[in-house]
């Protein structure tokens, strides 16, 4: 059977789809590596549930960006209009567009840089990592299993190693999340919203 990591409800205020996504999308960034914010992004099947029946609809969260200092700790702030909803919104109304630029989440992770240094072209690891969410005044602790394939000497392929579900209860729990969903016609939504990472960490230039 495979293992699926379900990201509870117990998130509280603020712990919406962008804290929740925020989960998968935060890779181990190392000292001589950086996201490539062209090639990493986090996917999600949200299922609307309307009068005929559920209907499953794809979002993304795209322009992953961030490096690691000496240590291999990265700091990531994640807005809501790093996420294609934005987009398919057009033009938001002033009480909502200035919340798009605020970090919803910011993540904390630590990753040893050897171990990736160590990683031989074509190879791939499987690490557990400690992430650190924080929203508003909460901090949350939460592990989660992610897949480092290396594509070449200076390229690493992100994905999540287990199939990963975020509570939809508690995505529509959120109020700024839910006034979103509401625009984009989401008045109920499945329990499950899948999701899935697939990012690319590069060494800097220069």
């Amino acid at each position: 059977m495979r293992r699926c990591h379900r990201l509870g409800t117990k998130w509280g205020q603020g712990a919406g789809l962008a804290s929740g996504l925020a989960l998968l999308l935060l890779s181990p960034l190392l000292a001589a590596w950086e996201l490539d914010p062209a090639q990493s992004r986090v996917s999600a099947t949200i299922v609307q549930i309307g009068p005929d029946g559920p209907v499953p609809r794809h979002h993304e969260v795209r322009r992953l960006a961030g490096s690691a200092d000496a240590s291999g700790e990265l700091e990531l702030p994640l807005r809501l209009n790093q996420s294609d909803m934005v987009e398919r919104l057009g033009p938001l109304p002033p009480w909502l567009s200035g919340l798009t630029e605020r970090p919803m989440a910011t993540l904390t992770t630590r990753f040893p840089p050897e171990r990736l240094d160590a990683l031989p072209v074509g190879e791939s690891l499987v690490e557990t990592l400690q992430l650190s969410v924080q929203t508003g005044q909460a901090t949350r602790q939460e592990p989660l299993e992610v897949r480092f394939t290396r594509v070449s000497a200076d390229e690493i392929r992100i994905t999540n190693a287990e199939r990963v579900a975020l509570d939809g209860q508690a995505l529509m729990a959120d109020p700024t999340l839910r006034s979103v969903m509401l625009l984009l016609g989401y008045e109920q939504i499945g329990d499950e919203v899948p999701v899935n990472l697939d990012a690319m960490l590069v060494r800097p230039q220069g």
